[in-house]
């Protein structure tokens, strides 16, 4: 299987030891519970031009359904109730509004294989997030609880 088509790889039971996660730009430990969900890819013989990979969510109780950039993930774990994603080339930016944020500073795959609709920066709710590290550094929480 190429790259593209497996760009998130899914491992359940125990989590990655954390020598494997230090090589990760951006790692988020989402809140409990919570699972991963990756839409079949949908091989095709024409080619399509700027259509992305398939959608990759976590998906939280009550329906709820947060889209990830697939692109940029290169670990997805599902483990213990909760999930933790890697992603390539984004980092987190900051606490802003009440809000995380984070943004791409590199592209994964080439300009070919990405969708022209992508989002520079991904925003998610405090509260569907348990943790944030950068290269194998906690980052958010801020020490003492969340902000």
């Amino acid at each position: 299987m190429s790259r593209n088509s497996q760009s998130v790889e899914l491992f359940r039971g125990a989590f990655l030891s954390d020598p494997t996660t230090l090589q990760i730009p951006l790692v988020i430990d989402f809140a409990c519970p919570s699972s991963l969900l990756r839409e079949p890819d949908r091989p095709s013989d024409l080619t399509i031009v700027g259509n992305g990979p398939p959608g990759t969510f976590i998906l939280f109780p009550d329906r709820l359904r947060v889209s990830l950039p697939t692109d940029q993930i290169v670990l997805a774990e599902e483990a213990d109730g909760h999930v933790r994603v890697g992603f390539g080339g984004m980092r987190f930016v900051a606490e802003e509004g009440g809000k995380l944020v984070f943004v791409r500073f590199r592209e994964l795959f080439p300009e070919a294989q990405l969708s022209p609709a992508r989002s520079q920066t991904m925003v998610l709710e405090p509260q569907w997030v348990a943790s944030v590290s950068a290269n194998g550094v906690a980052v958010w929480p801020p020490k003492g609880g969340p902000a």
